[in-house]
């Protein structure tokens, strides 16, 4: 049976869970309960494991905040043995106008820090991403304090669009792994 590690970035906590860095948390959780399937404490994560097309998915929210992301994730891939190309890491882009859907095989950090640090402990870049835009609508991306923007809740408006698009979302990441990455990019385009 194919394993595939499916990674939600974001920081654990109360203080974090409505926030815009925790988008991957959010869709996560949003898979959780679709599929009734719960998520335990395990070392540097929370886990949830579900069997969907005769493959095996493991969910994982890195617990080591979202500098240390790729501690948690090479953990992971180690333990369970799983394919590079097995992997999608789910994030926020602050690049991208809010709400727009990116996927990719692989590619920079452009400066997310728990993109960086996957990097760095995986030695590769060439891994797949899927990104939810959360842009601003401040033109002038110069003028906008990042930490705080991403580290803020989502508004009410944002919140109701999330909530809409979730089943689209579940439904990408479910493509990726039942028909891999190519052709689940030609599907959002």
């Amino acid at each position: 049976m194919k394993k595939f590690l499916i990674i939600g970035l974001g920081n654990p906590g109360a203080n974090y869970y409505k926030t815009r860095h925790n988008i991957g948390f959010f869709i996560l959780d949003k898979i959780s309960k679709k599929y009734n399937v719960s998520f335990i404490e395990r070392k540097l994560g929370f886990i949830s494991k579900l069997e969907f097309d005769n493959k095996s998915i493991i969910l994982l929210k890195p617990t080591t905040y979202m500098n240390h992301s790729g501690k948690s994730i090479f953990f992971w891939i180690k333990k369970e043995n799983i394919y590079i190309k097995n992997i999608l890491v789910i994030s926020d882009d602050i690049y991208l106008k809010f709400g727009i859907i990116r996927l990719r095989k692989k590619g920079r950090s452009g400066g997310h820090n728990g993109l960086k640090s996957i990097e760095k402990e995986i030695k590769t870049s060439n891994y797949s991403r899927f990104k939810f835009g959360i842009g601003t609508e401040n033109k002038n991306l110069k003028e906008v304090n990042y930490h705080n923007y991403v580290l803020n809740n989502w508004k009410k408006e944002e919140l109701d669009i999330l909530d809409s698009k979730s089943n689209k979302i579940i439904e990408i990441i479910f493509s990726f792994i039942i028909n891999g990455l190519n052709n689940t990019i030609n599907l959002i385009k």
